[in-house]
């Protein structure tokens, strides 16, 4: 059995205080309809996305399970088991051993720490679990809440990216392994 295989088998193979974590599976095309057919998500990553561009995203993450060992997880309440929406990973620079966080969260749970925790626990994750050294982030311009949190979560500015499905330079990020660690005095 592969590790795949094996998260496959629990429910979440990874849990923050409120948040628990799990793989996309075929079956989950109806939460990433609700996900990334909302306008409010999607709007500052280049949506709004068409059923077809949806179903391609939720093959896209389910590929980068299976190839690479990350996926931006979908994610949902411990309490209630409702969905939150995705936090985790996709490939940025593999020679670096760099990768890439994203989140994307259903306006419902807005405004509630969701991102935080789960960015924090998926960050904690890959840098224990993982073979990487760096996480590179980046956000549209116009999303003053992503901006705050990176800079909440250590992350350090380091240049404009073009970014294709918004048409936008966006800023741009990374966090090292010993920022992440490093305790705040």
């Amino acid at each position: 059995m592969d590790s795949t295989q094996a998260l496959d088998n629990c429910k979440y193979f990874l849990e923050s205080k409120r948040i628990g974590f799990r793989l996309w599976t075929e079956n989950d095309f109806q939460l990433a309809l609700n996900l990334w057919g909302d306008i409010n998500v999607t709007k500052i990553i280049g949506g709004p996305f068409t059923i077809e561009k949806i179903r391609e995203r939720l093959s896209y993450e389910i590929e980068n399970m299976k190839m690479y060992g990350i996926q931006y997880w979908p994610i949902f309440l411990l309490k209630t088991g409702e969905h939150i929406g995705c936090c985790g990973f996709r490939p940025y620079e593999k020679e670096k051993n760099t990768i890439e966080i994203g989140f994307h969260i259903l306006p419902k749970f807005w405004r509630q720490g969701f991102a935080s925790e789960a960015a924090d626990t998926a960050i904690s994750y890959a840098f224990s679990n993982l073979n990487v050294s760096k996480i590179f982030a980046g956000h549209n311009p116009n999303n003053v809440a992503s901006c705050q949190l990176l800079a909440q979560l250590r992350f350090q500015y380091t240049h404009h990216e073009y970014y294709f499905p918004t048409g936008l330079q966006h800023p741009s990020y990374i966090l090292e392994k010993e920022q992440h660690y490093r305790k705040t005095i």
